[in-house]
This record gives C-alpha cells, sequence and structure tokens, in this order.
C-alpha cells in the first residue's frame, strides 16, 4: 500500500498522554511522531511508559487524557480504509494457534483487506520474508518462541501497512531472526511506511532507527541521534538526570 499525495507528513502522533493504573502513573505527559518514511525507536528502562503508550496507539486502551492519531484519526476508531493501511503488534499477537502458518497469514491478510487475489502471494511473499517457508504447513501450537514471534510478524506486515508499530518485536528472536525483522522494518520505512519499535536494545535499535525516543516516568525525556557513540552511557546519562530533575525542590510531580 502506499500514501496518498497529498497526506500530511506525520502519520502517528501521540499528544500530552496521561494515564494511571491505580495509584501508579503510567504516562505523565507523553508526546511523540512518527512520520511516514521513518523508523522511531522507543526505548526505556522496564515501567518507563513504552507499551502503555503503544497500547495506546494501538486502540486498545484509552488514556485518561491527551489524544492519540493514526494517519489523523483515533486508532481506537479507525475506518476501514485506515485500519488496512494500520499494522500492529502489541499484546496478543493476530494468530490463531489451530492454523497453520500458511493459513494464518493468508487470514491475516485477507483481514486487512488484501484483494482476493493477492492473498496468496502476499502470504507466500511474507513467508518467505521472515524465514518461515520450512515450517509453512506446521500449525502455529507447535511453532518454537521464535518461530511463533516471526509468524506473528509476519501476520502483522502481511498486507503491507503504511504505519507500522511493534512492541519489542526481537525479545524472542535468534540473530538470524533480529537481522530479518530489522531488513523488513527498514524495508517498510524505506517504502513510505512510518515504523514505530518499542526495544531495549539500544544496540540493536541504532541499527534501524533514525530517531531513538527515551521515555521514562511516563514521558518523552529526550532523544538520541543512533548513529552517535556511546549510545548506552548517553542513554543512562539522559534518564539519570530526568530523575534528577524529578528530584529537584520544585520540581511538578
Amino acid at each position: 500500500m502506499s500514501a496518498p499525495a497529498t497526506e500530511p507528513r506525520t502519520a502517528v502522533r501521540l499528544t500530552d498522554l496521561h494515564h494511571a493504573f491505580g495509584r501508579r502513573a503510567a504516562l505523565t505527559g507523553l508526546s511523540l511522531t512518527a512520520d511516514h518514511g521513518e523508523v522511531v525507536a522507543v526505548v526505556g528502562l522496564n515501567g518507563a511508559g513504552k507499551t502503555t503508550a503503544l497500547r495506546v496507539l494501538a486502540g486498545r486502551l484509552r488514556p485518561a487524557s491527551g489524544s492519540a492519531r493514526v494517519l489523523g484519526q483515533d486508532p481506537a476508531r479507525l475506518d476501514a480504509a485506515a485500519a488496512r493501511r494500520f499494522g500492529q503488534l502489541v499484546g496478543s499477537p493476530l494468530v490463531d494457534l489451530a492454523l497453520t502458518v500458511t493459513e494464518n497469514l493468508r487470514t491475516a491478510a485477507a483481514l486487512h483487506g488484501v484483494p482476493r487475489g493477492d492473498v496468496g502471494p502476499a502470504a507466500l511473499g511474507t513467508l518467505d520474508r521472515l524465514g518461515l517457508a520450512p515450517w509453512a504447513a506446521v500449525r502455529a501450537r507447535a511453532l518454537s518462541l521464535g518461530n511463533a514471534q516471526r509468524l506473528a510478524i509476519a501476520c502483522t506486515v502481511a498486507h503491507g501497512p503504511d504505519v507500522l508499530v511493534l512492541d519489542e518485536p526481537t525479545s524472542a528472536l535468534d540473530p538470524q531472526g533480529v537481522v530479518l525483522v530489522r531488513e523488513l522494518v527498514r524495508e517498510r520505512a524505506d517504502a513510505g511506511a512510518a515504523v514505530l519499535v518499542s526495544s531495549h536494545h539500544l544496540d540493536e535499535v541504532a541499527r534501524v532507527a533514525d530517531r531513538v525516543v527515551v521515555v521514562h516516568g511516563g514521558r518523552v525525556v529526550g532523544t538520541l541521534d543512533p548513529g552517535g557513540a556511546d549510545l548506552e552511557r548517553r542513554f543512562f546519562a539522559m534518564v539519570l538526570a530526568a530523575d534528577e530533575s524529578a528530584a529537584a525542590p520544585g520540581s511538578a510531580s
């Protein structure tokens, strides 16, 4: 799929998100964007708010305040045209354990609006792209953890989305799988998609991201140049500075 020529460059926008689970603040004013043709990596420590923000973006969580937009629309209320251009893997994947790998890919493509005549080629192309051909006839319930994650990612991209949101997509993958996903993410962005991906692995996202956004304490505390030196040191320095600023007398809580 391709974006209309007159479409705004910014495909994803989160604005001043606030949310709490009980007394624990998960989002405290988080704002970020991702443009068409751009890979934005969202990094942070456990509990920083990354997944909560992506759940809002995926339409799985309504924030207490703030707004989210995917292709200019509320992600919880996307119309059919926008939904066909959106791919997200946040939480439970679009995979049926009783179906084979190929059947899952065909189903995912069809559900995302791929024309009937193109469903087969789309499934086969994604099967090959994620290195799943040897398991084409295997039921999803019999896959290893790593191959199950590859299948989940494959189902997310089978329709060639213009906006792609992935939460920790390489967490269970071996080195070969990591490289395949890295190449896939870059290919989608080079084709004009906006890609937002969360990760704990700074060295990994640095290989694929155009921007690295640091989330801490439920908000964005800075941006790192993925091509710069000492990425990990700069990340921890940014997190420490955010903590010190929050603890300073007179700071907003």
